[in-house]
């Protein structure tokens, strides 16, 4: 089984409540995506809606994945670079799988449509995402291509004496 990647999807209520559970969801299971379990959906929800303004706005683009039962199983948020010297690349954030499809390939699948989504945008040569330390997270980003470009030490305090390296990844399209 596979997922369907769909870039700038229709937000509907549904989509936007599967993207809200998948984001509380993967926190919850420890997933390195700006929160530390324990997280309620409520608690996610400003962040979903900075992305869905971004999107409105036209320098956010969401692309998400559906498993089989058209439940949201994986996203990936593509911002825009909005500095002049800058605009030949883009950032990836919120890139999820959900945990119940850990293990199955999906997010190697995200990122090859992540990285296929990129090359559709105009003047894009390269995606940049930042990951956090600690977590094994580099290996997989480098599985897929990406190369580690640079790393803040102890940038991310994920709680008191718990310190996590910010990494710096990216990807050249070209």
């Amino acid at each position: 089984m596979s997922l369907t990647f769909t870039l700038d999807p229709a937000v509907t209520p549904d989509l936007r409540d599967g993207v809200l559970d998948l984001w509380t969801d993967v926190s919850n299971a420890g997933g390195a995506v700006a929160f530390v379990p324990p997280v309620t959906r409520e608690e996610v929800r400003p962040a979903l809606v900075k992305h869905l303004v971004g999107m409105a706005e036209g320098g956010t683009r969401l692309l998400v994945g559906h498993d089989e039962e058209g439940r949201v199983a994986a996203t990936a948020f593509l911002v825009l670079n909005t500095h002049r010297l800058m605009t030949h690349w883009l950032w990836l954030y919120t890139v999820m799988v959900h945990p119940r499809h850990q293990g199955c390939g999906y997010g190697r699948d995200l990122m090859a449509a992540a990285a296929d989504a990129a090359r559709t945008v105009d003047g894009v040569e390269a995606i940049r995402l930042t990951c956090r330390g600690g977590l094994g997270l580099e290996r997989f980003y480098e599985s897929c291509g990406y190369k580690e470009v640079g790393r803040v030490p102890a940038a991310i305090r994920v709680a008191p004496g718990d310190d996590r390296d910010d990494v710096f990844m990216l990807l050249p399209l070209t």
